[in-house]
């Protein structure tokens, strides 16, 4: 009779083909074993979803930890969805456009419409479910399918969709329509059907965005059709942004909308910029004064068990991996380090800025360097490799306990450089802290160091504008990593641009709430 220990192992090799198999969502089908697959949860390797539905999980995780679940959401409904109705579904027009923007945020609830449904909801985790429809299916060609999820086409999506999409997701929206080349693509819908006022809503949608010869294109034509139409724009106010139409990304087009969309909240929300120091030098040395608490605090924030004592060890020069083999294997101390060269880059940036060059220009040009630094001590102590310092990610990620989903690798390629420009190109210095940091971390270019790289671009961008080097203090990281949220996944940054905007007026008062005061 096999031990408990054996049965584990064999439960173990059992997932691990499975996974082998690329399989996410894991069915009763996949795991035969019953007794299997309760080993496997119970030690946290599969988290339950729904009766005879699992997906694997790091035993590591705490209880109730969503990473797992919004990690392989949209796997998991793919796989679902395909057992429960075959090839007869589609998700609805709404969220179909909302993916035809580039926006995979986890949904509260996914509306799922086929002739098999039953108009009753099935309950997910982390307070999110799925609304099965009875609904007939649109034309076959109208739809299309993008990583096993079956969706409207994005010319069916923006036709299909009601009206207060317009309103409640206006940067997804208006990046959808920038994405229609000609009126051509929709009219064949519009006259077959009749859909008057649909192409009333939609020429009014694409004037909004400037976009003024597909507007009278649809106008025309279905006048010309003998159908009575009034234009009307379903958006609440107009957005002046610069779009190519050429351009093929909607994460490119998504970036500008957000920039041109939340930069007047910003602007709110912020102190006025002092303007640039007349002495760079005494702004630069505190720059150096601040270094202990800051790195205390941001290596804090990404959970990092580091002291200060650690931190002035590397910073005097008294960390030594090569004489002492505690610095050498110990991960935190690699982190410290790393902190203290990127740090130094930084500042190096921040005196270019002082001295008049362009902060975006500076930062694009510099942040490689500052990315090298961060995590070449670690590559040297044989915890990296040296190909993960070659630049951007390579693979999708997920940030952990976010409804968030970092573009992926096409994407984000795409969008790096609009940051840059919209650096380069923004007037404000507030404006190019709260979004340098906010659209850097929202697109998530490297596979770790994220976060710490957007709060060093928040302080150079904030050295532009002569405010002060600011901590973002661990004791306030949830409500740091909340507002993030918000503005990730409602497009909210009010939130995020009133903390950091908190913060900054603490500094610039001389009181900052990050100190290491109480620190054991």
């Amino acid at each position: 009779m096999a031990t408990p220990r054996e049965r584990f192992v064999e439960a173990l090799k059992a997932l691990k083909e499975v996974q082998d198999r690329g399989v996410i969502a894991v069915g009763a089908s996949d795991l035969p074993n019953k007794s299997q697959r309760s080993l496997l949860a119970k030690h946290g390797f599969l988290i339950e979803v729904l009766k005879g539905w699992y997906i694997p999980a790091d035993p590591g995780e705490k209880k109730g930890d969503s990473t797992a679940w919004f990690g392989s959401y949209w796997d998991f409904c793919s796989r679902f969805l395909e057992q429960k109705y075959g090839d007869n579904w589609i998700i609805s027009p709404e969220q179909s456009l909302l993916i035809q923007a580039g926006n995979w945020t986890v949904p509260t609830q996914l509306i799922v419409r086929s002739p098999d449904a039953s108009n009753t909801v099935t309950p997910f985790p982390h307070n999110t479910s799925l609304f099965n429809l009875k609904s007939d299916l649109p034309d076959p060609d109208l739809r299309t399918m993008q990583n096993g999820i079956r969706m409207y086409t994005l010319q069916a999506s923006l036709i299909y969709s009601s009206a207060s999409i317009f309103t409640r997701n206006p940067v997804d929206s208006r990046t959808t329509l920038s994405m229609i080349r000609d009126s051509s693509e929709l009219l064949p819908v519009l006259l077959e059907n009749g859909h008057t006022t649909i192409a009333g809503r939609l020429a009014g949608a694409f004037r909004n965005i400037a976009r003024e010869k597909i507007a009278d294109g649809i106008i025309d034509t279905m006048k010309g059709a003998d159908y009575a139409i009034r234009e009307s724009d379903p958006f609440e106010y107009q957005l002046q942004v610069n779009l190519s139409s050429r351009e093929r990304s909607p994460a490119v087009n998504r970036i500008k909308f957000l920039w041109q969309e939340m930069r007047e909240v910003v602007i709110d929300k912020f102190p006025k910029a002092p303007g640039l120091p007349k002495n760079v030098a005494n702004y630069l040395q505190r720059v150096d004064d601040i270094y202990v608490t800051d790195a205390y605090h941001s290596l804090s924030i990404e959970r990092y068990r580091v002291t200060p004592e650690l931190i002035e060890r590397v910073s005097s020069g008294k960390w030594d991996k090569d004489g002492n083999e505690a610095d050498k294997k110990q991960r935190d101390a690699m982190a410290a380090r790393g902190y203290w060269l990127a740090f130094q880059k930084v500042k190096g940036s921040i005196g270019k800025i002082l001295d008049g060059a362009n902060s975006g220009s500076v930062v694009d040009k510099d942040r490689a360097k500052w990315f090298t630094e961060l995590f070449d001590p670690s590559v040297a102590a044989g915890i990296l490799k040296l190909s993960d310092l070659a630049g951007y990610r390579s693979s999708q990620v997920y940030i952990g306990g976010s409804k968030h989903t970092p573009l992926p690798v096409d994407a984000m390629r795409d969008a790096m450089p609009v940051l840059f420009e919209l650096l380069e190109e923004e007037p404000e210095a507030s404006v190019r802290a709260v979004l340098g940091h906010f659209i850097f971390v929202f697109i998530h270019p490297y596979m770790d160091g994220n976060g710490r790289m957007g709060r060093f671009i928040m302080n150079a961008m904030l050295a532009s504008g002569g405010y002060p080097w600011t901590v973002i203090p661990v004791g306030k990281r949830e409500r740091y990593m909340t507002t993030l949220e918000k503005a990730s996944v409602e497009n909210n940054i009010g939130p995020f641009a009133e903390f950091i905007g908190e913060l900054v007026l603490q500094s610039m008062q001389g009181h900052p709430e990050a100190n290491l005061e109480g620190i054991g």
